[in-house]
C-alpha cells in the first residue's frame, strides 16, 4: 500500500470516527473524547453494520490489523520465513490441534493419548481482538518487548507467600509477588523438560541445565526408577533407549546462592524441582493406581486399614525404587536436603518443591518424607502445577498434620490430569478414595486473549500454558490481565493449533515463525529464559 493510500485511508476513518489515541506526530487540534467504539474495533464495526441493515465485511479483521499498523506509525515487517499459506486448506490446518504423527514419543503425551471430540470447532467471533490486545502483543513480540518490573522485597511476608496460613488473602485475588513467585518455579520446571529432552542419556544432567534465575545453582542431579521393566517384544529397532530404560533423569535439587537475592525473599531457598511423565515405563506407572501403604507392604498377618496413609502404587514405586546405577528418588533427595541443611546450619532456610504432572506428584512423597524423618527441617512448601490425586484421606490428613507442609496447587479447569485417579478399585468404603490436598489456585483457559476458548486437553495440561493464565490472571470473573509480560513467543511455538489463527498471522507479520522449534535463546531476549514443556 501506498504512503498516500494509508494516508487516505487514515483520513476517511477520522471523518466516519474519531481516533481518541493519535500518534505523537498527528495536529496538536483533537476531538473531544467521544464514548464511542473505536473503528479499528472490528466488533463494533460489525455492531454498526448489523444495526444499519447491512452485512459485515468479510475481511474487518485484517483491515483492524490495517488501520492498526497506520494508527501506530509502525508498517509491518516483513516475515523472515515463508508467507502465511495460500491455499484455503492449509488455512484450515493451522487451526487444527496437534495430532498424532511424530511416532512413538509424541503417542506418550497427553494431546495425543486422550482426544477430544470437539477439538477442531471454529469459533469465529471469539477470533477478534481489541487494538489494546494487538498493541500488547506487538509489544510481547518485538525486539523491545518490556522486561519483568523490578522485584520486590518479600523478607517481610516470604513466610505468608510460602505458604504459612494456607495463602489465605493471596490467591483470589494473587498477589502479585505471589504471582512472581510461582511463574520463578514453574519456569524451574520447564528447564527441568529441556534438560532431560536435549540430552536423555546424560547421568550428570545438572552441568547442563540452564537455569532461568541465575541466583540458584543446581547441586545434585536426581533420578526416578520404575519397577516394571519392558517387554521384548515390545521394544521396536527404532525406538530410543531412554525412551524404555526403567532409570531416567527426573529433576535436580538447586539452592538460593546469591547473598542480594537471600536478603531480598529474606531467607535461603533449597528448591526440588520434579518434571513430569515422559517415558513409556512412567507412563505405565502413572496407570497403576491401586492404593498401597505409603510406609511398604503391610507386616505378615496384617492388613492395612482406611485409617493407613496409602498412595498409589506408581507413584510410589517412581519414588522408592532404586536402580542399578543410581539410588532411588527418595534417597538421593534426603541425602541432599540433610546435606543443605548441614552446610547453611544457623540460616534462615526454607525448602520449596515444585513439579508439574507425574512431578507434583512425587512431591507431595517427598514432602512427607522431610516432615516425617527431619525433626528441624525448615517449613516446607510443594506448589504443584497439574498435579493428580496422590493417596487416601489417611495419607492427606498425615501432611495436615505435620504441621510442616504447606501444599499449593494451581489448576487448569479442564484439565483432566487433576482428576485423576478416582476411587481405587474394588475398595467400597469412602475412606479408601483419592482425595486431594491443600489449597487450590484455580485458572482457566478461555480467560486467555491468544488461546482458543475449545482447547483441547493437551492445551489445558500443558505447562507453558499454565504459566501463562498465571500471568494473566487477577481473580475470578475478571478479565485478563492488561499488564502480562510473560512472552507469548513459545505458547505460540508449542500450542499453534489452539491458538486463535489472527494471533499467529500477526506473529508471522512480526517476524516470529509459529511452525519453529521453541528458541531458548530468544525466549531469553525477552526477559522470560525458561525452555519448553514436552507436552
Amino acid at each position: 500500500m501506498s504512503i498516500a493510500a494509508a494516508v487516505t485511508g487514515t483520513a476517511t476513518a477520522a471523518v466516519h470516527a474519531p481516533v481518541h489515541h493519535a500518534p505523537h506526530h498527528a495536529s496538536t487540534q483533537r476531538t473531544a473524547p467521544r464514548r464511542e467504539q473505536s473503528p479499528l474495533n472490528p466488533s463494533s464495526q460489525a455492531l454498526r453494520a448489523a444495526g444499519s441493515g447491512a452485512s459485515p465485511p468479510a475481511d474487518g479483521v485484517r483491515t483492524h490489523i490495517a488501520n492498526l499498523d497506520r494508527v501506530l506509525g509502525k508498517p509491518p515487517r516483513t516475515p523472515s520465513q515463508a508467507g502465511p499459506p495460500s491455499s484455503k486448506q492449509e488455512q484450515e490446518s493451522e487451526q487444527e490441534p496437534l495430532n498424532i504423527r511424530h511416532g512413538l514419543l509424541n503417542a506418550l503425551n497427553l494431546s495425543f493419548f486422550v482426544p477430544m471430540p470437539g477439538m477442531r470447532a471454529r469459533m469465529a467471533a471469539d477470533e477478534h481482538m481489541s487494538p489494546r490486545s494487538l498493541m500488547h502483543m506487538q509489544q510481547l513480540l518485538s525486539a523491545d518487548s518490556p522486561r519483568a518490573s523490578p522485584r520486590s522485597t518479600i523478607g517481610p511476608r516470604w513466610r505468608a507467600l510460602h505458604g504459612e496460613g494456607g495463602w489465605a488473602g493471596l490467591l483470589d485475588p494473587l498477589d502479585s509477588d505471589l504471582r512472581r513467585e510461582l511463574l520463578r518455579y514453574g519456569d524451574f520446571v520447564q528447564a527441568a523438560y529441556q534438560a532431560f529432552h536435549s540430552l536423555p542419556t546424560a547421568a550428570a544432567r545438572h552441568r547442563g541445565l540452564m537455569l532461568p534465575d541465575r541466583s540458584y545453582r543446581p547441586t545434585r542431579s536426581l533420578f526416578a526408577t520404575s519397577a516394571l521393566s519392558m517387554p521384548p517384544w515390545a521394544k521396536r529397532p527404532n525406538t530410543p533407549e531412554w525412551l524404555t530404560q526403567q532409570s531416567n533423569w527426573i529433576g535436580y535439587v538447586a539452592v538460593c546462592e546469591s547473598e542480594r537475592e537471600v536478603a531480598r525473599m529474606g531467607r535461603r531457598d533449597i528448591a526440588i524441582v520434579l518434571r513430569g511423565t515422559a517415558t513409556c515405563l512412567e507412563w505405565a506407572e502413572n496407570l497403576r493406581a491401586s492404593l498401597v501403604p505409603l510406609d511398604g507392604e503391610a507386616g505378615e498377618g496384617k492388613q492395612a486399614g482406611p485409617e493407613d496413609p496409602k498412595v498409589a502404587r506408581g507413584f510410589r514405586s517412581l519414588y522408592k525404587t532404586a536402580g542399578e546405577k543410581v539410588k532411588s528418588l527418595s534417597e538421593d533427595v534426603m541425602d541432599e536436603v540433610r546435606r543443605l541443611m548441614e552446610k547453611y546450619k544457623g540460616e534462615e532456610l526454607s525448602i520449596t518443591i515444585v513439579g508439574h504432572s507425574l512431578g507434583g506428584a512425587l512431591a507431595l512423597l517427598v514432602a512427607d518424607e522431610i516432615a516425617t524423618t527431619v525433626p528441624d527441617a525448615p517449613p516446607v512448601a510443594v506448589v504443584s502445577f497439574g498435579g493428580p490425586k496422590v493417596g487416601n484421606a489417611a495419607f492427606v490428613d498425615k501432611l495436615k498434620q505435620s504441621g510442616k507442609v504447606n501444599v499449593l496447587r494451581i489448576v487448569n479447569a479442564g484439565d483432566m490430569v487433576t482428576k485423576v485417579p478416582g476411587v481405587a478399585p474394588r475398595l467400597p468404603l469412602s475412606k479408601e478414595q483419592y482425595q486431594h490436598v491443600g489449597a487450590e489456585l484455580r485458572i482457566d483457559s478461555k480467560n486467555s486473549p491468544c488461546l482458543r476458548p475449545d482447547v483441547g486437553p493437551a492445551s489445558r495440561h500443558d505447562l507453558e500454558a499454565y504459566l501463562h493464565l498465571i500471568d494473566g490472571f487477577t481473580a475470578t470473573g475478571h478479565p485478563f490481565r492488561y499488564d502480562a509480560r510473560r512472552s507469548v513467543i513459545r505458547l505460540l511455538q508449542l500450542q499453534k493449533g489452539n491458538v486463535k489463527k489472527e494471533y499467529v498471522n500477526r506473529a508471522r507479520e512480526l517476524g516470529v515463525d509459529p511452525a519453529a522449534p521453541a528458541d531458548v535463546g530468544r525466549s531469553m531476549a525477552y526477559g522470560n529464559c525458561a525452555v519448553a514443556s514436552p507436552s
